[in-house]
């Protein structure tokens, strides 16, 4: 991996040690990641047994076929969106057999950005079987794609220690 993977496998480690502990299992529904998240936890020996499913719903068909995000959010709200995280977060819950959720969607530049959606920002979604969705924002420094989508991984990773305690 890239600068910074010890901190990776360490959260990665410690939340599928928190998803065994709940005895519960992970699924993702990834945008602007491609699947980094669900890559870093199945490189962890053992997590089998805690990891269902990966959604990679780079395209808003993928997010409507795979997650079930509505056309209406996508069309109201746009991919990188409050709305459009929660509802992958939710859909990726009800397409899976997971207890557990997280969803990443955003843009990770190096185009692409507006002046209201700039490079660097990103919407989360977590989804906890029984719990009302929680969605965060927030703008990374724009330091380049690779940087956005590292610490886009981490976030979803503590967002997900943190639901779980």
């Amino acid at each position: 991996m890239t600068e910074g993977s010890n901190d990776w496998g360490d959260l990665a480690d410690s939340f599928l040690k928190a998803c065994a502990r709940h005895k519960i299992l992970v699924a993702t529904a990834e945008s602007c990641t491609g699947g980094m998240i669900m890559s870093l936890l199945t490189d962890i020996p053992g997590s089998s047994s805690m990891v269902d499913r990966g959604f990679v719903t780079y395209s808003n068909e993928a997010k409507i076929d795979l997650v079930d995000v509505s056309c209406a959010t996508l069309q109201a709200h746009g991919a990188v969106s409050e709305e459009t995280a929660g509802e992958m977060a939710q859909g990726a819950l009800k397409n899976s057999r997971a207890g557990i959720a997280l969803a990443v969607t955003g843009i990770a530049g190096p185009d692409g950005g507006s002046a209201e959606k700039p490079v660097g920002l990103v919407w989360f979604g977590m989804a906890l079987k029984g719990k009302p969705v929680g969605t965060e924002k927030v703008i990374f420094e724009n330091r380049g794609r690779d940087f956005i989508r590292r610490e886009t991984v981490k976030h979803a990773l503590r967002m997900g220690l943190k639901a779980l305690g």
